[in-house]
């Protein structure tokens, strides 16, 4: 078999994304929503009085941290407005105006929540035009945001309520309303991605009820107890039903969002700038900044040269070696971020080779980890051998990432041949690797992997343009893809990447497309638990489930820095509309609301 090389361009690698629905997901999900409270329900028997669940708090409901999020996630040197005075120990008052200007490290196919494969970058962009139902509080907790409150209805949490706060109206005019709820909910289930994370959830009659002109009621098949937090994911956000009729009509406008955000789309270049202006009338108070705009610069080293210039405000970057600078410079403020995201090489195990569990066994046992880990990790990033990092409370501990035994995958290699001859040459299975874009850390990655494989693999290299990767590998046409996924404190969002019901006959959120009936039924039990600590159990035995299957090759967690330059305030500054303090970033997202220039 010939091996094609790959390309060694100047651009180092782009970012390894997933759909902010496969990381909410997977991450992204992303989406990055999180974990939730183990309050239970005042009222859990009487299915007439709505109760308060999860954290998600009505007026009268006090937040309660389950758990501190700042395990994995480290706030270096980040200024607060709190901190910053004129020198005689005054404070400072926000400075209104100026440009932000960030480094993406990758553009996506549309700012369309209800549509659009929106991994960081996107959610990134979306979140300035968009607001969400519920939101992450710096402690870990879902609460209310556009939302003034999540409630579930019945005594066995498969209905919810959602009020929508009173008058916010959208960028054009149209007022927040249950129908405008209700238009992106049908509009989600109409969309032939993101109705993957949505419709095999809910009953095809009856899924969403308006109640009033405020009021909403969602419909689940099974019991979700952790239900809000899939509102503060690429789920959540709320478009304009009127915008949202126009680009079902009209596609391009999927490039132009309408939201209630604290700011309006103003222009928009794929590849090169995503600009966005203050809304003035922002229903979540002062907005700062004049503007904000997005460059995608996918070249790691470049991006960071382009902050250490001047020539941007910030940017975020999974690089190590990146991180490892920014952190060494004493002008950047860094938040760094590894509460959730792994790196893994992803398998299709619906087709040749790796529909044979010898040959994802051979693959894993081939992998060269402790390389990977020493020369790609750098000692910044660290191994990972399951979709929770230690500090996690769902950590299971007895799982290891199988890998540095290339004689043991050469003899399972051998068995697959002997019996798939056509799969093989010279006594070695034939597959494709698939990765996004990159360059010269990206070729180095291939090659390190290559140097373990090689042993029982020929390998054929298939490098893509970002975009391009996420839809081959929803599609499945893929054998081997590099991916990030799993980015959620609350891994129940994580169900769309794991469970049978979201594989499709063409699109499968669940990138594997690998069908374990045991798997879904531990992930609906742990759903449904009001008790964080009763569903430890269940994700410690889906992990375990999903280490036996050889599905996912575990390399690193995935480490995300949000940096500013030192002129930047205000990031950890955001709280929700009841004055309750939220995260500053999520994974490799920033919100802008609350930032500042200063000079």
């Amino acid at each position: 078999m010939t091996r094609s090389r790959l390309p060694r361009t100047t651009t180092a690698i782009a970012a390894l994304a997933c759909l902010a629905l496969v990381a909410a997901a997977c991450g992204g999900g992303s989406s990055g929503s999180d974990s939730a409270p183990e309050d239970p329900p005042t009222a859990a028997g009487d299915v007439d009085e709505p109760t308060a669940i999860d954290g998600v708090a009505t007026s009268d409901t006090p937040v309660v941290a389950e758990a501190p999020v700042s395990e994995g996630q480290i706030i270096e040197d980040v200024v607060r407005a709190s901190d910053t005075d004129d020198g005689a120990g005054d404070e400072i008052s926000p400075v209104r105006g100026g440009t932000l200007r960030f480094a993406l490290e990758a553009d996506v196919d549309g700012l369309n929540p209800t549509t659009s494969s929106l991994s960081a970058p996107g959610r990134t962009m979306a979140l300035t035009v968009f607001d969400t139902l519920t939101a992450v509080g710096a402690d870990g907790n879902i609460v209310p945001y556009l939302a003034e409150s999540v409630e579930s209805v019945d005594g066995d949490l498969t209905r919810w309520r959602v009020v929508v706060r009173e008058g916010i109206t959208f960028h054009d005019g149209t007022p927040l309303t249950a129908q405008a709820v209700q238009a992106n909910f049908d509009a989600q289930l109409a969309s032939p991605i993101v109705g993957l994370a949505q419709r095999p959830f809910y009953p095809a009659e009856g899924p969403s009820t308006v109640v009033d002109e405020r009021t909403i009621e969602f419909s689940m098949l099974e019991p979700n107890a952790v239900f809000p937090a899939w509102l503060a994911t690429q789920l959540g956000m709320v478009a304009s039903p009127d915008w949202l009729a126009a680009a079902a009509e009209d596609p391009t406008l999927n490039q132009q969002p309408v939201g209630t955000g604290p700011f309006v789309f103003d222009s928009r270049s794929q590849d090169s700038v995503t600009r966005v202006v203050r809304n003035p009338n922002w229903w979540g108070g002062d907005v700062h900044l004049d503007a904000v705009e997005f460059r995608p610069i996918q070249d790691t080293s470049t991006r960071a040269d382009v902050l250490f210039n001047g020539d941007v405000d910030g940017l975020h970057t999974i690089d190590p070696a990146t991180v490892g600078d920014l952190r060494d410079d004493d002008s950047v403020q860094n938040i760094v971020d590894e509460t959730g995201q792994e790196q893994f090489v992803q398998l299709n195990a619906a087709a040749p080779p790796f529909d044979d569990v010898r040959a994802r066994k051979a693959l894993a046992l081939a992998t060269p980890l402790q390389n990977y880990r020493d020369l790609i990790g750098l000692g910044i990033a660290r191994g990972a051998d399951q979709m929770f990092i230690p500090e996690s409370g769902f950590y299971n501990a007895d799982v290891v990432q199988q890998g540095d035994d290339p004689a043991a995958a050469a003899a399972l290699a051998a068995q697959y041949c002997a019996d798939v001859p056509e799969g093989c040459f010279d006594g070695r299975i034939n597959v494709e690797f698939q990765f996004p874009a990159a360059g010269v850390v990206g070729a180095r990655q291939a090659d390190i992997l290559d140097a373990g494989w090689s042993a029982a693999f020929n390998v054929d290299f298939d490098e893509l343009a970002q975009d391009q990767h996420i839809v081959q590998t929803v599609l499945g046409l893929y054998q081997a893809t590099l991916w990030r996924g799993f980015g959620s404190l609350e891994p129940a969002t994580s169900r769309n990447a794991l469970m049978c019901r979201t594989i499709g006959e063409g699109i499968s959120l669940n990138g594997t497309r690998y069908c374990s009936q045991a798997r879904d039924a531990l992930i609906l039990d742990a759903q449904a638990q009001l008790d964080r600590a009763a569903r430890v159990a269940n994700w410690q035995a889906i992990v375990q489930e999903m280490n036996d299957a050889y599905t996912h090759i575990f390399l690193v967690h995935t480490i995300w820095d949000n940096a500013f330059s030192e002129s930047i305030r205000g990031v950890c500054d955001r709280t929700s509309p009841d004055g309750i303090p939220l995260r500053c970033v999520v994974n490799g997202v920033s919100w802008f609301d609350s930032i500042w220039l200063n000079g």
